[in-house]
């Protein structure tokens, strides 16, 4: 229902209601089961309170919506208010009101006065937009209004409503702010702003962005953004100018009517301060025309009443009024306001002036440890006696928390407290000291990182701060490098991972020392290894270096080049342009003629890069070196250098085909996961690295319960993260292999459109996850699903539509194995025709090794294929597998079926059985079990639950 007419009082919009819905006084009295006489009272105004049960039964008999249950609660509130019934007033909101949690609403000290028509305004427009900017001047009530609004409608947003307060964001920092408002972090290879489009983009969702006019370079093509990308999501703004972007529909928010709503807020807030406050209406209307309806006018000047009284706030007013009559360029109602929070200071006494322009140094809220820091020259009772007096007189807004109270100033307040400071000629000393409380309280966050998870939420409450003590003009170069280092840490534990890395690199700017900028760069360089950025983290390795060189610093020149040149091998998937193998050769033997020695960090770094770089083929380390460079970290202790030397012992396992020593090995690494710390930039990349390679290992060697335990803890790492379709696409394949045919198509869906929404970025790895898929579509029979999942692999591919080496055994084996099913028998044996037999070229299963690779998954398929078709050399075939069975579990129970069938052989079809459930491979087990007559009925009693036809052959 609309509402139809402006009413003032509870009686007459009871009418409006009943009249527009059609009903007479006694209709309504019917349902609300009260008399009529009740109804004729209450619209008359002879009974200005209604009881609760009374407010409760009207809303709920006149069937409002939320917009005009408001416009109900607040009616009720004022009629309460006037009879003196305070608690009935907060009864009666509570009986019409159904509001939901929001994320980040402010805490309002005070109630709700007036705005009924432009809260239906911007109930309404939020109904029918996407886009709603709330736009007036400072102080006319923006955020009350919208966080009034948000709290209304949040029960119609399911995915969330979140308020986030931009007044302390710097330029570059606004997706910082609502990300931690959100909880969202930065992840590995998915930017901040991927991560919170995300967020944002998972069902119907409010952000209220509040205070943008500072901003609004930034803000505008950010929410443009937003809502592009997540076209379930509404934004609220509020600006004293429009953002100007498409869709956007403006509500004007004027200053407060002179009909009653300025009064009513002067009195609210007059009798917060005194409750004996009782000034003729015609008094407080003089006071309100006088300031032009603002409210922040209105509260300030309301603060002051109970000690000047209303005659003393008159005369206030006229001199300051007088003052600024002959000012030009700015609305009157700018300068009304400007001419309050000037009578406001002038009230104030020489320390809390004082106090007033030095806290205005801080852009977010702040404690009052914080204050004592910036004004040391106060002792602590002062500093808290002050800064009450300055809440009591609406100057600084205080909140009460779970980590106790905090104050912070109003936008305009704070524009107004900097000038003053500015004026005084004490601003330098101020910037100055809150430079040193930032890099203090910035060092005792780091300190906290290890031991209490309270860290995160101080740091988000501080952040801002931080960031504008860091990009304020520098005094101190020292104090502003260790800022900027502890932000760096700060920004990577919170995952704000291009936030850290850039301040890891202005920490190198501002060095003094060419050793501490080495330290710097390499930091900023292992949070880009985090990233996925390893080309960007491979030149600033070799940056790092020249510093150290500079430095004089031979040890750490030494094991920056050694990581530099692991890098480029190790993670050259990562690379624009491959780094040549002789440039990275040419580096390692600088290296090592400058080595010292002695120096166990430096000589593990040097190994680790001779096993890298030993062969010309990338990532596939020497096993004998690898086995040196392992022996080499270990003399060091840290789990994070024997973490990278484990990982080339594994892939130079895997390379050689000795997959259950890899599968070994791999199990060794993660057990070093413990061992490796969360808010360490330097972990970050093994960490990632270990749940992505024992993940491939696991499903390399055939052991599916292994690879999907990984996976899923891996999706649980907030360090590990990753992009949204590298974290779904983990688990498809093994799932597939294990007969979960329905969980794994779920996750391929959620990975395809992820991956539309990161852009289709180069993404080949995905291959063998949508292999699985058309695996899976092609053994339930699914021809249009195995099409559909063809062309997207082709999409993914590329214009050639070729798999290339990585992905051929993965196509082999899919086509093989479906077309076994199918009874297909010469389609299944073209598609494994590669496969040599043992008289052709012995053992030769793994010779071109590629880890996560399918090959002996086909192996093992073309020697089933072989002994069903009747191939003449079928037992050569298995011969020729046998060695994909010893390292590979699915492979090994795949054999045994093929020679169940090939020899009628009853034990070998038991062991078979025996392997698949070992491994959880459901629908292979079930396969088998039709081969057994004894278990026949129970195998296709399994595939039918499974959703699969019965195979052909």
């Amino acid at each position: 229902m609309e509402f139809p007419a402006m009413t003032n009082s509870f009686g007459e919009l009871l009418r409006s209601f009943r009249v527009a819905g059609s009903l007479t006084q006694e209709a309504l009295a019917e349902r609300c089961r009260i008399s009529p006489a009740t109804i004729a009272a209450i619209e008359q105004g002879r009974r200005r309170a209604p009881r609760l049960s009374t407010v409760r039964l009207i809303a709920e008999a006149l069937d409002l919506s939320d917009a005009d249950r408001e416009l109900l609660a607040n009616a009720a509130d004022s009629a309460a208010r006037a009879a003196g019934t305070a608690k009935t007033a907060a009864t009666a909101r509570a009986a019409v009101e159904a509001i939901s949690p929001v994320a980040g609403l402010p805490l309002m000290r005070t109630s709700f006065v007036g705005r009924a028509a432009e809260q239906a305004t911007v109930l309404a427009a939020l109904r029918a937009n996407r886009m709603v900017s709330l736009v007036g001047s400072g102080g006319v009530g923006k955020t009350r209004l919208a966080a009034r609004a948000a709290e209304l409608v949040a029960g119609r947003f399911p995915a969330g409503a979140a308020f986030a307060d931009l007044v302390p964001a710097r330029k570059g920092f606004v997706s910082q702010a609502v990300a931690a408002l959100l909880g969202v972090t930065e992840e590995p290879g998915l930017s901040l702003d991927a991560a919170l489009h995300e967020r944002l983009a998972r069902g119907r969702t409010l952000l209220v962005l509040d205070n943008c006019e500072h901003l609004l370079d930034v803000v505008a093509p950010f929410a443009e953004k937003l809502l592009a990308n997540c076209s379930e999501l509404t934004i609220l703004a509020t600006s004293r100018e429009r953002l100007a972007i498409p869709g956007e529909v403006i509500v004007a928010v004027p200053p407060l009517s002179r009909s009653g709503e300025a009064e009513a807020l002067f009195v609210d807030r007059a009798r917060a301060s005194d409750p004996a406050f009782a000034e003729p209406a015609e008094v407080v209307s003089q006071v309100c025309a006088r300031l032009d309806g603002v409210p922040l006018a209105i509260e300030l000047a309301a603060a002051r009443s109970a000690s000047l009284g209303i005659d003393g706030l008159l005369a206030g007013l006229d001199d300051h009024l007088r003052l600024l009559a002959g000012s030009r360029g700015a609305q009157l109602r700018h300068r009304s306001l400007r001419t309050v929070i000037d009578w406001s200071h002038d009230l104030l006494d020489s320390d809390e002036r004082v106090m007033f322009r030095r806290v205005g140094a801080f852009v977010g809220s702040f404690g009052l440890d914080a204050v004592a820091a910036l004004v040391g020259d106060t002792p602590p009772g002062a500093v808290a006696d002050l800064i009450g007096r300055l809440a009591d007189k609406s100057l600084l807004v205080h909140r009460s928390g779970p980590d106790g109270s905090r104050w912070h100033m109003l936008q305009t307040i704070r524009a107004y407290a900097m000038d003053r400071l500015a004026e005084s000629g004490e601003e330098s000393a101020i910037r100055d000291a809150h430079l040193r409380w930032a890099a203090r309280f910035a060092d005792a966050l780091e300190s906290a990182i290890e031991f209490t998870p309270a860290w995160q939420s101080a740091f988000d409450q501080v952040a801002d701060d931080l960031r504008a003590a860091l990009n304020a003009p520098q005094r101190s170069r020292e104090v502003s490098h260790q800022l900027a280092t502890s932000l760096g840490h700060l920004a990577y534990a919170r995952r704000f991972m291009v936030e850290a890395r850039e301040h890891y690199r202005t920490a190198a700017a501002l060095a003094a020392r060419p050793g501490q900028a080495a330290s710097d760069l390499r930091s900023a360089a292992e949070v880009a290894m985090a990233s996925g950025d390893a080309g960007l983290a491979f030149d600033l390795l070799l940056a790092a270096a020249d510093q150290a060189a500079r430095a004089g610093d031979v040890a750490a020149r030494t094991a920056l080049l050694g990581h530099a040149v692991t890098v480029a091998d190790r993670f050259a998937a990562e690379f624009s342009q491959e780094i040549p193998h002789e440039r990275l050769r040419a580096m390692l033997a600088e290296a090592v003629s400058i080595c010292p020695a002695g120096d166990r960090t430096a000589a593990a770094h040097l190994a680790a890069a001779a096993a890298w770089t030993a062969q010309q083929e990338k990532t596939v380390p020497d096993l004998e070196l690898a086995s040196h460079a392992l022996g080499a970290a270990r003399l060091t202790g840290d789990p994070i250098l024997i973490s990278g030397a484990l990982d080339a012992v594994v892939g130079a396992l895997d390379a050689s085909g000795r997959l259950r020593e890899a599968h070994q090995v791999s199990a060794e690494r993660a057990r070093l996961l413990g061992r490796l710390p969360r808010h360490d930039p330097r972990a970050g990349v093994e960490i990632i690295d270990t749940y992505h390679m024992v993940t491939e290992i696991a499903v390399t060697v055939g052991d599916l319960p292994a690879a999907l335990g990984f996976a899923r803890m891996a999706q649980g790492d907030d360090v590990v993260g990753g992009q949204p379709h590298r974290r779904a696409s983990k688990p498809i394949l093994p799932l597939v292999l294990q007969g979960n045919f329905d969980e794994a198509f779920a996750l391929a869906a959620k990975m395809w459109q992820a991956w539309i929404k990161a852009g289709r970025p180069v993404a080949r790895w995905m291959g063998t996850a949508i292999y699985g898929v058309i695996l899976g579509c092609g053994l339930r029979g699914d021809t249009g699903g195995r099409q559909e999942w063809e062309a997207r692999l082709a999409e993914l591919i590329g214009a050639s539509g070729e798999p290339g080496t990585n992905l051929g055994a993965a196509a082999m084996f899919t086509t093989a194995r479906i077309a076994l099913h199918e009874g297909r028998l010469d389609a299944a044996t073209e598609a494994v025709a590669a496969v040599p037999d043992v008289g052709e070229e012995p053992l030769s299963w793994y010779a071109s090794p590629h880890w996560y690779s399918l090959r002996p998954y086909g192996w093992a398929v073309a020697a089933e294929v072989a002994v069903v078709a009747g191939h003449p050399r079928a037992t050569d075939r298995l011969a020729a597998a046998a060695p994909a069975g010893a390292e590979n579990y699915w492979a090994a129970a795949c054999l045994d079926r093929a020679a169940g069938r090939l020899y009628q052989d009853a034990e070998a079809l038991r062991q078979s059985v025996a392997g698949w459930e070992r491994i959880d491979a459901a629908f292979e087990r079930a396969c088998t079990l039709l081969l057994m007559p004894a278990r026949a009925d129970e195998g296709k009693a399994a595939l039918r639950a499974l959703g699969c036809r019965l195979p052909r052959s």
